[in-house]
């Protein structure tokens, strides 16, 4: 790995937990590839492009890195119900690259999420900050775009590490909620997984007392990052 930069942010509004202040570490990488980012993921670290995050944040533990052994996994009544609800749901898998459509479907979430949930609100997103997050990679990354017909409804973005996925980010046409799309697109990770005999699928951070991060912990039974450095069962 070639790293460019590192540096520690001030403490400011945490984004998950609106009581409290957050600091990450960051370091920026010219180059990595897909072992170097496992190393760090199991360290509790993730990354958007080229920045690599962790919490840092002074008297706070609440952002704990989560995975699903995928051999074990075993999807409830609710997670079934939304696999059945996306029946029609056509998956196509790619290389990432910046579009009009996925550009408008970005924004619609995010106006969506911040009026429904209170997510900090931000203008639209602009073509090079969509590639700076999601299609300039230090190693190759995959886009899954989800369709009913031809109308985009949705785009994920997974990296494939050795011996495991992580997914990077989900958004989704907010009409299409009623049919939990969030839920089918991390039942198509660990579908994945499966076929290619992987044994874990990351999900980022769980943080209780996050609506948007919370629903992660209902893939089950599911390990967390200890503070020992060791994945440890969660919730079975």
């Amino acid at each position: 790995m070639v790293s460019l930069l590192t540096f520690t942010t001030p403490p400011y509004p945490c984004a998950y937990l609106p009581d409290r202040a957050a600091t990450l570490d960051y370091e920026v990488v010219a180059a990595a590839d897909a072992a170097d980012y496992a190393a760090r993921m199991a360290a509790g670290w993730r990354r958007f492009g080229h920045q690599f995050f962790r919490p840092v944040c002074a008297g706070c533990t609440a952002c704990q890195s989560l995975r699903v052994p995928v051999a074990t996994f075993k999807p409830d009544r609710s997670q079934r119900r939304a696999a059945a609800a996306n029946a029609d749901t056509r998956l196509v898998i790619d290389a990432p690259k910046v579009t009009p459509a996925k550009l408008a479907l970005y924004d619609r979430f995010h106006v969506f999420q911040s009026e429904s949930k209170g997510w900090p609100g931000h203008g639209p997103k602009d073509a090079l900050e969509y590639a700076e997050s999601f299609t300039v990679n230090p190693f190759p990354t995959e886009e899954w775009r989800y369709f009913r017909g031809r109308r985009l409804t949705g785009v994920g973005y997974v990296d494939h590490l050795p011996g495991a996925l992580s997914a990077i980010y989900f958004f989704y046409d907010p009409d299409e909620r009623d049919r939990s799309p969030g839920t089918f697109n991390v039942l198509s990770i660990l579908g994945r997984a499966a076929e290619l005999g992987y044994e874990h699928v990351y999900l980022g951070y769980y943080v209780e007392g996050c609506r948007s991060l919370e629903y992660k912990a209902r893939f089950r039974p599911n390990e967390v990052l200890a503070g020992n450095g060791a994945w440890q069962p969660f919730l079975t």
